[in-house]
């Protein structure tokens, strides 16, 4: 039965090629249609977190001086995660922080942390929705919810949440191509679909190459 982790990050700003730096990380790890295990830690670089972030997040300066090293943090969450493959909600986002992050922990690569993305799934899946945010289908879908958004483990376990939605949703559409089961692979293979594509797929569609 094939585990999941379901990524989120907090961070200082948009992009580590602007120097933004990651201030909180947290995963969910799914297995068997439910949530199974949970990380969650601060991380502390020494980069300074603008009064906007603070205000968005939650997240200070003074709350990260306690945190652990951003080095020591990357190290505990990749064991965490080992052998599992990853989910974030725009996943574009994460895994760049992620793979940053690492590369300056100097953790040894995963071939297994390859990343599929809810956000590109929702669209395909439920293009009626009125947007794709993570709170939007939160609220849209009914999904639990705890916590602050915009907190690393809130967010991971909303986007944990909003994965089981799908899995189950694709089991229920399209049986055919989920005989097998709604793996990493199936869902990587889905979110690079044409979205009209996607619209035509029916139960005993081939899954896509």
């Amino acid at each position: 039965m094939q585990t999941i982790a379901v990524i989120d990050f907090e961070t200082t700003g948009s992009s580590p090629s602007q120097g933004a730096r990651a201030t909180e990380i947290a995963a969910v790890l799914v297995e068997g249609g439910r949530i199974v295990g949970r990380f969650q830690s601060l991380m502390n670089s020494g980069a300074w977190v603008p009064p906007f972030i603070e205000q968005l997040t939650g997240i200070s300066n003074a709350m990260l001086a306690d945190a652990p090293p951003s080095r020591a943090v990357m190290h505990e969450v990749m064991r965490f995660t080992r052998g599992c493959p990853l989910v974030a909600h725009n996943a574009a986002f994460d895994r760049g922080f992620w793979q940053a992050e690492a590369v300056r922990a100097g953790c040894e690569p995963d071939d297994a942390h390859a990343f599929a993305c809810t956000l590109l799934l929702a669209r395909r899946l439920y293009p009626e929705a009125p947007n794709h945010k993570l709170g939007t289908l939160a609220a849209w879908h009914r999904l639990p919810t705890a916590g602050r958004a915009h907190r690393a483990l809130a967010d991971a376990e909303v986007t944990a949440h909003l994965l089981l939605r799908m899995q189950a949703d694709l089991r229920e559409r399209h049986a055919a191509l989920c005989e097998g089961g709604v793996d990493h692979a199936l869902l990587c293979a889905l979110q690079r679909l044409p979205r009209r594509q996607m619209e035509r797929l029916s139960a005993g569609s081939a899954p896509p190459g």
